[in-house]
């Protein structure tokens, strides 16, 4: 089956199995999402849900942003997305996708958006190695070094690891485990960690890459 759902990461904290064994969680408030649009083949082209998530002022909205959320008779939602799901054909406008969408023990992929670093040097960025600390090696320890090809193509290629931006990457982590799903309070508890800071939006739906059990 597809599900999918919006959450939006509140940190990580730490469970006990049944064993009695230390389980890190990352704790991802999990809906509920309201449904404001149906897409259809016969109007779009295609399936889906559009689906609105996290309580927003009005006041911060555009004229466009706030007559979709009117015409849907909904409060106005901080991030808007389009989800494809088992079941949406019997879905209508102003249902709630909520976290009991998911069991426990349920394998899924969560995308986020990585933490943002700035302007990243090399070797923190792409793991690269220094210059040796020796004296005559001049002040350049740190440095990229040597980053053209040959003298034959003089130049640097694209696709060249060097110093730059990093972070801020939209990211997937594949094949977690449902840890526990408390439906009162939309809270899913995932196994291990996901991309991104404190309060940002994360999308968790049904892996696509279960690994086969032998």
């Amino acid at each position: 089956m597809k599900k999918a759902i919006l959450g939006k990461k509140l940190g990580m904290t730490q469970v006990f199995d049944a064993s009695g064994l230390i389980v890190p969680v990352t704790v991802i408030q999990a809906g509920p999402c309201a449904v404001i649009q149906k897409k259809t083949v016969e109007k779009d082209g295609y399936e889906a849900i559009k689906v609105a998530f996290d309580e927003k002022r009005e006041s911060l909205l555009t004229k466009a942003e706030l007559g979709e959320f009117k015409k849907a008779d909904i409060t106005a939602k901080r991030f808007v997305r389009e989800l494809q799901i088992d079941g949406q054909e019997n879905m209508n406008v102003g249902d709630e996708v909520k976290a009991d969408v998911f069991n426990e023990g349920e394998i899924v992929d969560v995308t986020g958006t990585s933490k943002g670093h700035g302007y990243t040097g090399s070797i923190v960025r792409w793991n690269y190695s220094r210059h040796r600390m020796t004296h005559g090696n001049g002040p350049v320890h740190r440095h990229l070094g040597s980053v053209g090809v040959n003298s034959h193509v003089s130049r640097v290629l694209k696709g060249k690891k060097m110093a730059g931006h990093w972070g801020c990457d939209t990211t997937t982590i594949q094949n977690l485990q449902v840890v526990k799903v408390d439906a009162e309070r939309n809270v899913l508890l995932i196994k291990g960690a996901i991309p991104g800071a404190k309060g940002s939006l994360v999308t968790i739906k049904t892996a696509v890459k279960t690994p086969v059990k032998a």
